[in-house]
C-alpha cells in the first residue's frame, strides 16, 4: 500500500485536497484502515508521517502551512463521537466542522491579512483556542490556549479563526517587544480590521494593560482611533451635504463653567456631535455616566447632542448623516437655546 493507494471503498471525495492529505487516526479507521496499517505506513522512511498525536499526514516531506493549520485544528477539535470523521458543514461539502477549536494569535492575524505578522511557515507555533475544560496539552508546534467562553469564530479560507480583537490579545500576551505590539495594534485600526474599543476590551479582559509596553501602545491606539474617527466624521459631513459645523470646540456659559468639548457644533441650530470613544482603559459604565451627565446638562440648555460611534461612522455613515440632518431641521421647532461661548479646543 502506498500513499496513493485508495484507503477503502468509502471515498474521500467530500473532502478538499488538504483534508485528504491530513486525517486523524479515527478518520482513517472509519475509512477502513486498521491501526496496524496506520502504524506501518508511519514508520521511519514510510510514505506517511505522524504530524501530531492522533493526526496523520499522508505524504512524506515537510507539511505546508495549510496542512499545519488543518492538522492543528484536527488535533484540538472535539470529536462528536469516537471514530466519527469530521462532517461537511451544511452548504459547504468540502469544509469539515472543527468543534470547539479555532486558530488564534499570530497565525490568526496572518490569516486575517495582517502584514506585520510573520508568514505562517515561519511561525514556531500555532495557537489554538479551546474551552477551558478541555483536557488537552500543547504539543509539537501546537500551543493550546484556553478560555472560559469561546468567541464566535470567523471563517477564513475555510478555517475557524478567532476575531481580530481576541487574536490580537492572544498574540500580544506573548510579545515583549514594544514596537511589535505597537505595529500590530496600529495595523488593526488603520487596516480597518476592528475598532480600538474592541481591542482595548480584549486587552483589559486578558489583564494585559498592566504591562507598560502594552499600555503605551494602547495610548497610541486610542489616539490613532480618534484621528481616524474624526476623519470619517469630516468626510461624512462633506459627502452627504450637511452644512459645515465648527470643528473641535469647547462650550462655556458666559462667565461660567466649562460645559465640555464637542467634535462638531452647529451654533445656529444648537446641534452638537460627540464621538463615543468609550473603552480607553476606563470603566465603561463610569465613562458612559460622564457622557450622560454632559449630554443632560447641554440638553437642559437647549442643545441637541448626537452621539456617534466610530463603528457606525464606518458601517452606516449615511444613516448617521440622516440623524444629524433631522436634528438640524428640527431646530426651528425647538425653543431657542441658551447663549453659550464657543471656543477652539
Amino acid at each position: 500500500m502506498t500513499h496513493n493507494t485508495p484507503l477503502s471503498p468509502r471515498p474521500l471525495r467530500h473532502l478538499s485536497d488538504v483534508h485528504r492529505r491530513v486525517l486523524t487516526t479515527a478518520q482513517l479507521r472509519s475509512h477502513g484502515v486498521p491501526a496496524t496499517e496506520i502504524a506501518e505506513q508511519c514508520r521511519a522512511g514510510g510514505p506517511w508521517q505522524q504530524l501530531l498525536p492522533g493526526v496523520v499526514m499522508l505524504h512524506p516531506g515537510p507539511p505546508t502551512s495549510e496542512e499545519r493549520l488543518h492538522g492543528a485544528l484536527l488535533f484540538a477539535a472535539r470529536e462528536a463521537a469516537p471514530g466519527v470523521p469530521a462532517q461537511p458543514t451544511p452548504g459547504s461539502p468540502h469544509r469539515p466542522v472543527y468543534a470547539d477549536a479555532m486558530i488564534t494569535g499570530l497565525a490568526a492575524l496572518t490569516l486575517h491579512g495582517f502584514s506585520a505578522t510573520p508568514p505562517l511557515l515561519s511561525l514556531d507555533h500555532i495557537d489554538v483556542l479551546v474551552p477551558r475544560m478541555r483536557r488537552l496539552r500543547s504539543t509539537s508546534y501546537v500551543r493550546v490556549l484556553r478560555t472560559p467562553a469561546l468567541p464566535a469564530p470567523e471563517p477564513v479560507t475555510g478555517l475557524p479563526v478567532a476575531p481580530v480583537p481576541r487574536a490580537l490579545a492572544d498574540a500580544v500576551a506573548d510579545l515583549t517587544d514594544a514596537e511589535s505590539v505597537r505595529r500590530l495594534l496600529t495595523e488593526a485600526v488603520r487596516g480597518r480590521h476592528c475598532e480600538p474599543a474592541a481591542v482595548v476590551r480584549e486587552l483589559t479582559r486578558a489583564k494585559l494593560l498592566t504591562r507598560p509596553h502594552v499600555a503605551d501602545a494602547v495610548d497610541s491606539l486610542v489616539a490613532e482611533g480618534r484621528a481616524i474617527a474624526e476623519d470619517r466624521l469630516y468626510r461624512m459631513v462633506q459627502e452627504y451635504g450637511l452644512p459645515d459645523p465648527v470643528w473641535n470646540v469647547d462650550l462655556r456659559l458666559p462667565g461660567g463653567p466649562h460645559l465640555g468639548g464637542l467634535d462638531a457644533y452647529w451654533p445656529e441650530q444648537a446641534v452638537a456631535v460627540e464621538l463615543d470613544m468609550r473603552a480607553p482603559r476606563q470603566d465603561e459604565d463610569a465613562l458612559w455616566s460622564e457622557y450622560a451627565r454632559k449630554r443632560e446638562h447641554l440638553e437642559r440648555l437647549g442643545i441637541t447632542v448626537v452621539h456617534v460611534t466610530p463603528r457606525k461612522l464606518r458601517e452606516s455613515a449615511e444613516q448617521q448623516a440622516a440623524v444629524i440632518r433631522t436634528a438640524l431641521m428640527a431646530a426651528d421647532d425647538r425653543d431657542p437655546a441658551a447663549y453659550v461661548v464657543v471656543l477652539p479646543r
